[in-house]
């Protein structure tokens, strides 16, 4: 026990062993603690001894064990030798292999240059003959691949040649093959120059196939590239003549230089597609990229000549002059008239066009001529030599000359257009817009659309910015003044509706003698222009929307051609400029909206639905029963908002007209509760409520496509309350009874409507819980 007391102590010190430490068992006091931790203590200490003797009678096996792994031990040694020894004989026959292998590859690459060397002496002698019987028959193909050739031997293993027991002849060959380079270059260059100035296509092509077989690449490619530009300079000036001349036919008189341009690009464009197999094919791949170099050089200096001659006869600069004076003094209708720009700003965007087109598939055939054998490195630096050649070339920079005047010029003539449209506008009896909406987004859909045909992502920013700053600065300014000058109230209306006040006016005009229509008439006109104006800016957010959904569906056309994400980038966010303006319209319309409903509408709905407070409904069943053969109020309502809403559902659109009969809804209601907390109820008097309401809402129901029980919900929770037989029964409809019943009034307006009904104690509201 006195073993089993020092490991129960082990474990008690340890605490991880235990579960009950030291520090615990020196805390207990209480005698039963103790008695509790001594019984814990032993059951674990009859387990440690169970342990105990789990492991001694292991004993033997754990021996027999031992023994077998010390017999085991001179084995495991006599092995480590053995692989040590194998280690050692792997490591030399490696090494002898690699010996015997390095001295076959030596040997191999020996025979091998033996072999190219052999070869390359009799590619030499070859081509030493072959080369002087070409030049003697005139077959200057031939001697041009035996040049070739000799060019392509490796000039070390011709060194070495000449350095062995045949130096003598090799040097003999190289002396004579050096002679008939000479002589070949000179001859064909003299052969080109001659086909040249007969004009013989084919002779050209014959010789400049040859220059690259010399090695001279640069030189052909330069030669037939001046031969290309002649014969492109020739016709380009003839066609500028007849241009000049007008010799082309007044049908496309005034797009006459822009088509001088587009012959022009499609020459060289037809250019480049009949000669690049030939370039391909006999120069190889990454050489195009040299001749349209040079066929560019002619296209800029023709191209500027068409420029040239298109800004003179057409006083293009003339024009920016007068149109940037006139924009400078601010005085529209003063310069130039828009229909005078209209031809020149059409034939600017169709050459900008072409120019882009053109240079578009420049750029497509040299990249791909790339791409047949450049690495990725080398592809982006040529991708980046083609980038400059394009975008700084003699004909792109004309291209933007040209636009930078274009475009102040197309947003003059938009505004002029603009403006005239605006004074111009008309109405017809019977419309609901006047025409100045359509003829406005004509004119900017048409200068939009001018923009994007010249293919220039700049160009149509600007002019969708120009466009944006009309819409929502000049054209919503004239509507908005419009507006300003509200709806006004005539004395014919008046006279209508039943006022009393304006049949007075009327007797007393008719016995002056007098009564004068004009100003009635022009009250009604001042009423048609308003609510046009209201059609009218309905509209024109309409087409702001339809006009940047149309110019994105545009617009992804162009971007398939090629603009990169900066570019589109651009594009979104003058569309999204847009978006804005079109919300501008939005709020202007409700703005209108807002007046129309104060001045027209609610004016005259107040005193109908004060009149509410007239009829009694603290009523008895006699009472009540006349009121239902005889209604008191609701049908002569109805009848009111019937006359008064009629004329506005003929001149509104049906959205305006909704809309507009949704702000008279909420109007009728905010003023039906406000009037009915005025008023004092009966249980028939309630239920009277009640019915009236419900035939309002019917009749307002039918008259919007809105809904409008949610606005008369408070109203409909009122009536309910009124038709309540007692207090305690709005329990059965109040908290947890409500069921899908969602109240919009709070407790203490609940009370309040239970306080109308004079037959209701307000002690009894007062105890409601709610």
């Amino acid at each position: 026990m006195a073993d089993s007391g020092t490991i129960a102590e082990k474990r008690c010190d340890s605490g991880s062993l235990s579960s009950v430490s030291m520090d615990t068992i020196s805390a207990l006091t209480e005698l039963e603690d103790l008695e509790r931790v001594y019984r814990q203590l032993c059951s674990e200490e009859k387990e440690v001894d169970s342990e105990l003797d789990r492991l001694v009678g292991q004993e033997g096996t754990i021996h027999t064990k031992m023994l077998a792994l010390q017999r085991m031990g001179p084995n495991l040694q006599l092995i480590a030798g053995d692989a040590s020894q194998l280690s050692g004989m792997i490591t030399f026959t490696c090494s002898l292999a690699e010996n015997v292998s390095a001295s076959y590859y030596y040997r191999d690459t020996r025979l091998y240059n033996v072999i190219q060397r052999a070869d390359d002496i009799l590619d030499l002698k070859f081509c030493t003959d072959g080369v002087q019987t070409a030049l003697h028959n005139e077959d200057y193909e031939q001697a041009a691949a035996h040049i070739h050739r000799y060019l392509s031997l490796d000039q070390s293993v011709i060194e070495l040649s000449r350095q062995g027991e045949e130096s003598s002849a090799v040097d003999a060959s190289l002396v004579m093959l050096q002679e008939a380079e000479k002589k070949l270059k000179v001859i064909v260059a003299e052969k080109l120059d001659e086909a040249v100035a007969a004009v013989d296509l084919s002779q050209v092509e014959r010789f400049f196939k040859i220059f690259p077989l010399l090695g001279l690449h640069q030189q052909g490619l330069a030669r037939f590239g001046q031969y290309l530009c002649s014969q492109l300079a020739s016709k380009a000036e003839e066609n500028l003549l007849l241009a000049a001349g007008g010799e082309l036919g007044e049908k496309r008189a005034p797009l006459v230089f822009a088509d001088t341009l587009t012959l022009l690009l499609e020459g060289i464009a037809r250019v480049v597609e009949t000669h690049q197999p030939i370039v391909e094919t006999y120069y190889g791949p990454g050489h195009l990229y040299t001749l349209i170099t040079h066929l560019q050089q002619e296209c800029d200096q023709q191209a500027q000549k068409i420029v040239d001659k298109f800004i003179q006869q057409r006083g293009y600069h003339n024009k920016f002059q007068v149109v940037q004076s006139s924009m400078m003094k601010n005085a529209p209708g003063e310069g130039i008239k828009p229909k005078e720009l209209d031809p020149v700003l059409t034939e600017v965007t169709l050459m900008n066009a072409r120019a882009e087109l053109y240079l578009r598939f420049l750029r497509r055939r040299v990249l791909a001529d790339f791409e047949v054998g450049d690495a990725q490195s080398v592809t982006q630096e040529h991708q980046q030599n083609v980038e400059k050649l394009l975008k700084h070339c003699l004909l792109s920079r004309t291209m933007q000359e040209l636009i930078g005047y274009y475009v102040p010029m197309e947003e003059y003539y938009m505004r002029e257009s603009v403006n005239k449209a605006v004074t111009m506008d008309t109405y017809e009896k019977g419309q609901l817009n006047s025409s100045m909406v359509d003829d406005c987004f004509y004119i900017v859909k048409k200068c939009i659309s001018r923009a994007l045909s010249s293919s220039s992502i700049d160009c149509l920013c600007a002019m969708i910015n120009h466009a944006n700053s009309v819409l929502e600065s000049d054209f919503r300014e004239v509507l908005n003044n419009k507006l300003r000058q509200g709806f006004p109230a005539t004395t014919l209306q008046d006279i209508q509706r039943g006022v009393s006040s304006a049949v007075s006016l009327m007797q007393s005009s008719l016995q002056q003698g007098k009564f004068n229509t004009m100003g009635i008439e022009s009250a009604e006109n001042a009423k048609a222009a308003f609510l046009v104006t209201l059609n009218n800016v309905e509209v024109c957010s309409e087409n702001i929307t339809t006009l940047k959904r149309n110019l994105e569906n545009d617009c992804s056309k162009l971007f398939n051609q090629g603009p990169g994400s900066g570019e589109q980038a651009k594009i979104e966010s003058c569309l999204s400029d847009l978006v804005n303006t079109s919300a501008k319209f939005k709020d202007l319309l409700q703005e209108g909206l807002t007046e129309l409903n104060t001045t027209a509408i609610k004016s005259q709905i107040k005193p109908w639905i004060s009149s509410f407070l007239s009829i009694t409904h603290n009523i008895e069943e006699e009472e009540f029963n006349d009121y239902e053969a005889n209604d008191p109020w609701v049908q002569q309502l109805i009848i009111n908002l019937e006359q008064l809403m009629t004329e506005f559902k003929t001149a509104l659109s049906p959205i305006i007209y909704d809309t507009l009969t949704s702000l008279m809804t909420s109007l009728i209601s905010i003023e039906m509760e406000k009037t009915v907390l005025k008023c004092s109820f009966s249980r028939l008097g309630g239920l009277q409520f009640d019915k009236e309401l419900r035939s309002l809402v019917a009749y307002l129901t039918t008259v919007t496509t809105w809904t409008i029980r949610d606005k008369f919900a408070r109203l409909t929770q009122m009536a309910t309350i009124l038709n309540l037989e007692r207090v305690t029964e709005i329990l059965d409809y109040w908290g947890p009874n409500s069921g899908p019943l969602t109240w919009r009034l709070t407790p203490a307006e609940v009370r309040q409507v239970l306080a109308l009904r004079i037959d209701f104690r307000s002690e009894d509201i007062k105890r409601l819980r709610l």
